[in-house]
């Protein structure tokens, strides 16, 4: 949905939409949509800054980075932004502090759908994890450690540090 910053009206505007992304958009393609991805969004316009306030939430399925299971995270996240004109991204250096964490808009347009992807994209983990406990799974024989310990002997030492042991070793 493209909002036309010309035709805003004074009061602004209110939308509540669903949006559709394909996984190719979204940081994490292996990320499946359980729910679809509801927007509340307030647009409204001061000047020539235009801010978004709004709330995107949706239900999410990941795959855990260490064992590997499909876990839910739910995703209720708020955003509060401030639009500035691409002509004043030019002067962006005598912009104030608080105009640094500004975007800016352009051809006098802002496309919400982008805005919710980058809001998504925001909320997603950088490794995704079924619970910050989990242990994984056994590198030798692939049984998820969380169900219980395996029968395998692993070496758990590090082959790089192998001659600083022995370095250490002969100091005493």
């Amino acid at each position: 949905m493209i909002v036309d910053i010309d035709r805003l009206p004074r009061e602004g505007f209110k939308i509540s939409k669903n949006f559709e992304f394909f996984n190719g958009e979204i940081v994490d393609e292996d990320a499946v949509f359980l729910l679809p991805l509801h927007a509340d969004i307030t647009v409204r316009k001061v000047g020539e800054e235009v801010y978004l306030k709004g709330k995107i939430k949706t239900l999410l399925s990941f795959v855990c980075s260490r064992c590997l299971i499909p876990y839910e995270l739910p995703v209720d996240s708020y955003f509060d932004l401030v639009y500035l004109p691409e002509e004043l991204e030019m002067a962006r250096e005598e912009l104030g502090s608080d105009d640094l964490n500004s975007s800016f808009y352009y051809s006098r347009k802002i496309d919400l759908k982008e805005v919710v992807l980058e809001q998504l994209n925001l909320t997603f983990p950088v490794k995704p994890l079924c619970a910050e406990a989990c242990q994984g799974i056994c590198p030798v024989c692939g049984k998820n450690i969380n169900n219980g310990d395996c029968s395998c002997v692993t070496n758990n030492s590090d082959s790089r540090f192998e001659k600083l042991k022995i370095f250490l070793k002969d100091k005493r």
